[in-house]
């Protein structure tokens, strides 16, 4: 497919999408016309790509996070120690985030529940949302 097509059923703009590839996030092929030719898994990855972007992660360490969720895993992983470091932070910035949104997501539930408005909080969103959340141990006493 050409950068149109993907970017159409990605949902993702082809100049971004010209940028991703520069970056070495995603890989065109070349027709013998010039223009890029991208396969059907590239669909998926520019997806990605774009919400590790939008979630506020570098592109220096969308490629390395990439390269990670395709390298399988077999004993203990080697990385440079500069990446380590770059990835511990990274960690730590991605969870004051989602600490910050599950409490931006708590406060608009909780108003949204005291409003006529309260059948937009569908209960199966409400639950799954807080069935994936960690469980901290309970303290028994």
């Amino acid at each position: 497919m050409r950068i149109g097509e993907l970017a159409r059923r990605s949902d993702v703009a082809p100049r971004l999408l010209r940028y991703y590839e520069q970056q070495g996030l995603i890989q065109a092929a070349r027709a013998e016309n010039g223009y890029r030719e991208y396969a059907e898994e590239d669909v998926a990855r520019a997806q990605r790509v774009a919400a590790m972007v939008r979630s506020g992660i570098p592109t220096r360490l969308v490629r390395a996070i990439l390269d990670l969720e395709t390298t399988p895993s077999a004993g203990v992983a080697k990385c440079s120690r500069l990446l380590a470091e770059q990835l511990a932070s990274e960690l730590t910035e991605i969870e004051g985030r989602i600490d910050c949104l599950a409490k931006s997501r708590d406060t608009i539930r909780g108003f949204l529940a005291q409003t006529e408005h309260s059948a937009l909080v569908t209960p199966a969103a409400t639950t799954a949302a807080f069935d994936q959340r960690p469980r901290r141990p309970v303290a028994s006493g």
